[in-house]
């Protein structure tokens, strides 16, 4: 399970987009369906193969969310997360460093390095 600082700010950040939405289009404290997809998330960053050297889950080449959940995670963003500057800058800032940040390469496509014998 990972745990460092990195997938542990990207657990807040998806946190705070998640409660901005339910309190926009749900309700607040979270509705069951935002609570649901809160620890689904959270479960998915806690097993990321890249760990802390995760780029976004945008860019990333291994699409680890069940399709009812990726759906309702790129509403969850498409509505907080232009929002996210006004509300919660510091964690957008990184969120939009981290997307600049290249794909890694997928860990059980990567070449073994060779060793002369």
């Amino acid at each position: 399970m990972n745990a460092g600082p990195r997938i542990e700010r990207e657990k807040t950040t998806v946190e705070r987009m998640i409660h901005m939405y339910c309190a926009a289009h749900h309700s607040s404290p979270l509705c069951n369906t935002c609570e649901e997809l809160l620890q689904y998330a959270h479960k998915r960053l806690g097993l990321c193969v890249f760990g802390e050297r995760k780029s976004t889950c945008g860019k990333c080449p291994i699409h680890c969310y069940k399709p009812h959940y990726k759906q309702q995670i790129k509403q969850v963003m498409r509505y907080a997360g232009p929002r996210m500057i006004v509300k919660h800058p510091v964690l957008a800032v990184h969120h939009l460093l981290d997307g600049l940040k290249p794909a890694p390469k997928h860990p059980k496509h990567s070449k073994p390095s060779r060793t002369q014998d």
